[in-house]
């Protein structure tokens, strides 16, 4: 096995188990890109027990959006007086039962869980029967002849950079969906903009916060970022990752409807 599974092998191992058991079972009702289906079901078994979780973090981050126009009066108002502003700060959290680190402890729960995830996916479509099943807990059945690492004719083992010359553009369309679904996720975390005759006012504070700043850059930088790596990673890597993105999409929606992202549904339907 890779050097870096064993590094997480409480995590790791047992992901492979399951996913040798969703193709084991696809196998048997004869579903054909069992692997590529597997890796799907894997990802929503991944997505349902990080649910509550992420919940946590998206109404935390609900919250925080929703103080966001008293945090602006505040610093106006204290701008001059750093220590009076964290005790009004800190008041104001109380008040509204806010707890500014409540978004980071469901992160930090996630991320060993997400790169053990990463990290076999970036590597079992390419292994031998014999590596995989070394990994099998003794219940689990052992494979027995090599799986199609084939999805809908992608070889799933493959990255879009190499298929580019024998496929042609049409690998693009794996970075590119990739670009949109993460684009979609990341707009719906941020704020809708303010409504009525404050919005050009808000828009003139939003220009002097520096977080909000970045947030705005990063809407379109890390979408990009992660096209770019679809680009050069496994097409098995990008399955996970996008159907990771569809879920997050929908539990985003359920827990803070559209966001930021109704900002551009309202232009839509301006524009008919």
């Amino acid at each position: 096995m890779h050097s870096a599974i064993p590094n997480f092998i409480y995590l790791a191992y047992p992901l492979i188990n399951i996913l040798v058991l969703a193709y084991q079972a696809l196998s048997f009702l004869h579903i054909p890109f069992a692997l590529g289906f597997s890796i799907i079901v894997l990802t929503i078994i991944i997505r349902l027990v990080l649910y509550p979780f992420t919940a946590s973090q998206l109404k935390a981050t609900k919250k925080m959006q929703e103080l966001n126009p008293h945090l602006t009066r505040l610093k106006d108002k204290h701008k001059n007086d750093a220590k009076t502003l964290q005790a009004e700060t800190m008041k104001l959290y109380k008040e509204h039962g806010v707890n500014p680190a409540a978004g980071c402890l469901p992160v930090i729960i996630q991320l060993p869980l997400i790169y053990a995830l990463y990290q076999v996916l970036y590597d079992i479509v390419k292994y031998d029967i014999s590596q995989v099943n070394n990994t099998l807990y003794s219940f689990v059945p052992r494979l027995t002849k090599p799986w199609d690492a084939y999805f809908f004719g992608l070889p799933l083992a493959q990255t879009p950079s190499h298929l580019l010359s024998t496929l042609g553009p049409v690998v693009l369309m794996i970075p590119i969906l990739t670009v949109i679904f993460q684009l979609i996720q990341s707009k719906m975390m941020i704020a809708p903009a303010p409504q009525g005759n404050k919005a050009k006012l808000a828009h003139k504070e939003k220009k002097e916060d520096f977080a909000t700043a970045f947030q705005t850059q990063s809407l379109y930088i890390f979408p990009l970022m992660i096209g770019f790596f679809s680009y050069g990673f496994p097409i098995g890597l990008s399955l996970y990752w996008n159907t990771f993105t569809i879920f997050g999409i929908i539990q985003q929606y359920r827990v803070t409807g559209l966001g930021g992202l109704r900002d551009w549904v309202n232009r839509i339907n301006f524009k008919k």
